[in-house]
């Protein structure tokens, strides 16, 4: 979405979107937090204090000062999120993609777990009115139908994102104030002093600072989406969520504080402060929230994937777009992994309780991340090396104090989002890397060394044309520059004559949205080079744009494209295009490291799950010659032979 959108200024439509598609994840937070803390504890003031202490200084350092007034700063054209923050500071070190690859892996595992965390902590609520009801075929139910419905678009469903998450922050800010009477004595919690007893003295601190941590697991999506909304419209929403949100975890702790001396067991905080005659509405008004917040989940990894495509860190899939709304993606590959991904969490933990376990420890990561490229942004913006110090210093320190209580988890869940996340960093690295190493065998020539022979061979009747117009694909960034490969598939391998040669070079810009193109006619309508400078989320569609520039330079008679044999030509029909793509192959791995031929084996196995090359840039199957190529031709000067006659 345009950064200049209306939607994107400071509206009361703008402000309704965001809380709608901003808030989910972090504002269905209360239905497990204080279930995660007390889970094993018995419940005593100075624990529950203590806790919201922790939450209320963790939603204000970690989100409100780090996000929303920090990183919010850090927008690419309007656009934010961890990959949008990469493209913005890449050149100042290549070792960031690092960074940038963690960050995203392990924000697409917390997609698998949040909708089924979220939705198995409303669900269960039925078990107030009844033991014996089954929640987790509702809650596979429930989820299985979500994802079904994405290859339809949500266009129309998210139109009622605003106001139901709107009614859901006034429920839970409601029903936390009605119990502040209760015990008044909770609002000491906003001393930080609690906060830091709590951690520093109570034997199972490193439990419950992981837990805490899910109080603040959504705060990544304020910046993922900054696109949709503004900036100006998440940090006046935020105000108004964040109160909402104290509200309902006070009205939670004075509950706790009437129950001291007890164990939570299965009981759940967030229901145990609901009247019995609401415990119905609330539980249904809990479930279409989780369900909002997984959407906005789900949309957001859908969008990260996209972007990860065009910056060549992931396979090339099939990306969809299901509804004319603007933004609106549907990705099948994605779609499956997370819906498996999901029954995978609920058929390991089944519960919440136990799913809790697993939360947080992968979006942790995605935090520590943020931090680092942050710093880098902050070092581009000339920003004073002290102020990045002390950036640097309180956020790594409490972000590492996080990871500590993750970590603690390991063993009680969070390992299997971190595999899961660890088998999609690795799907991401190795595609990147093997990126990298077959660039390192393409060779370059200077095509001006070519310009008479192209000319020449466009004039040659005795050669059998190949297409009117033939059209190549470089990566070569210069324009007096091209792979040998294709002057090697033009010349030699089987001359072909063109009346016109076409060279298409795509460069991924570092900003979200810009479709630009140049044009230089190299050899004067025989030899033509377009660049076309794509923002990383626009769709390369190549085929269609190459069309419309070309219909332009007729239409200014920069060229001619009729055809060349008289029947056609005498009646003005144009020749035929053809695109010609080069599958660039090694026909001797065993000359790369071991490192690297584990790489080239894996992306191997997975370019058999991604789409073509054609498919990817768009392109009519119909009107494509594929043409493999080896990188590395084996050197003669390795062949030792004998000749004896």
């Amino acid at each position: 979405m345009d950064s200049k959108s209306p939607i994107n200024r400071l509206s009361a439509a703008g402000l309704l979107i965001s809380i709608g598609i901003i808030f989910g994840d972090i504002g269905t937070s209360p239905l497990y937090v204080f279930k995660a803390i007390f889970h094993q504890e018995i419940i005593e003031e100075n624990l529950v204090l203590g806790s919201l202490s922790c939450i209320f200084w963790t939603l204000t350092l970690q989100t409100t000062v780090k996000y929303v007034m920090i990183t919010l700063r850090a927008d690419n054209n309007g656009e934010g999120g961890i990959l949008s923050l990469y493209s913005l500071v890449k050149r100042k070190a290549k070792w960031l993609i690092v960074p940038a690859i963690i960050g995203a892996s392990t924000l697409l595992a917390d997609g698998m777990i949040t909708p089924a965390i979220t939705i198995s902590s409303a669900v269960e609520g039925l078990s107030l009115m009844n033991d014996n009801i089954p929640t987790v075929p509702i809650v596979v139910i429930i989820i299985s139908f979500l994802f079904l419905i994405q290859r339809f678009g949500t266009s129309v469903v998210g139109r009622v994102f605003g106001p139901v998450m709107l009614i859901w922050f006034l429920v839970i800010g409601t029903l936390g104030l009605f119990h502040l009477d209760e015990a008044p004595r909770v609002l000491y919690a906003l001393n930080p002093w609690y906060a830091v007893q709590t951690i520093m003295t109570h034997p199972h601190s490193l439990f419950i600072i992981g837990a805490i941590f899910l109080c603040t697991t959504g705060a990544e999506a304020l910046y993922s989406d900054m696109g949709h909304c503004g900036k100006s419209n998440i940090r006046i929403s935020w105000v108004f969520v964040k109160a909402m949100l104290l509200l309902n975890y006070l009205g939670q702790g004075a509950w706790l504080l009437t129950h001291q001396g007890d164990r939570l067991g299965e009981l759940n905080p967030f229901y145990g402060i609901m009247p019995a005659w609401f415990v119905v509405p609330g539980i249904t008004i809990a479930t279409i929230a989780a369900i909002v917040a997984s959407q906005a989940m789900i949309s957001g990894s859908y969008t990260l994937i996209s972007e990860a495509v065009r910056l060549n860190i992931w396979p090339k899939v099939s990306i969809r777009y299901p509804s004319d709304h603007k933004g609106q993606l549907y990705v099948p590959s994605i779609n499956l992994i997370l819906f498996v991904g999901c029954m995978l969490i609920i058929a390991v933990f089944r519960k919440s309780s136990n799913m809790e376990a697993a939360y947080g420890l992968a979006i942790n990561m995605t935090f520590i991340t943020t931090t680092v490229l942050m710093c880098f942004y902050m070092w581009r913006k000339r920003v004073s090396k002290i102020w990045i110090a002390i950036f640097a210093v309180i956020y790594l320190v409490i972000e590492f104090a996080f990871l500590a209580g993750n970590l603690v988890k390991f063993t009680h869940g969070g390992w299997l989002t971190l595999v899961l996340a660890a088998a999609i960093f690795f799907i991401m690295y190795a595609w990147y890397m093997a990126r990298k190493i077959k660039n390192a065998y393409v060779r370059f020539v200077d095509i001006r060394k070519y310009y008479n022979i192209l000319s020449d061979l466009s004039e040659d009747a005795t050669i059998q044309p190949f297409a009117s117009q033939l059209v190549y694909l470089t990566s070569a960034n210069s324009i007096h520059e091209i792979e040998y490969k294709i002057i090697y598939s033009i010349i030699n391998k089987k001359p072909k004559r063109a009346d016109v040669y076409w060279l298409v070079h795509v460069d991924v810009m570092d900003t979200p949205h810009s479709r630009d193109y140049t044009v230089e006619q190299l050899i004067p309508g025989k030899l033509i080079r377009i660049d076309f400078k794509l923002g990383f989320r626009e769709e390369q569609k190549i085929s269609l744009l190459f069309r419309k520039v070309v219909e332009d330079m007729v239409a200014k008679g920069e060229i001619d494209i009729t055809s060349r044999y008289e029947t056609l030509r005498k009646h003005k029909i144009s020749g035929d295009f053809n695109f010609v793509v080069l599958e660039k192959v090694f026909s001797k791995s065993s000359a790369l490291a071991w490192g690297n031929r584990i790489i080239m084996e894996v992306y191997k196995l997975l370019k058999h799950f991604s789409l073509s090359e054609e498919k990817s840039f768009g392109l009519d199957s119909s009107f494509v010659t594929v043409e493999r190529v080896p990188l590395n031709i084996p050197d003669t000067k390795e062949v030792k032979l004998n000749r004896l006659k």
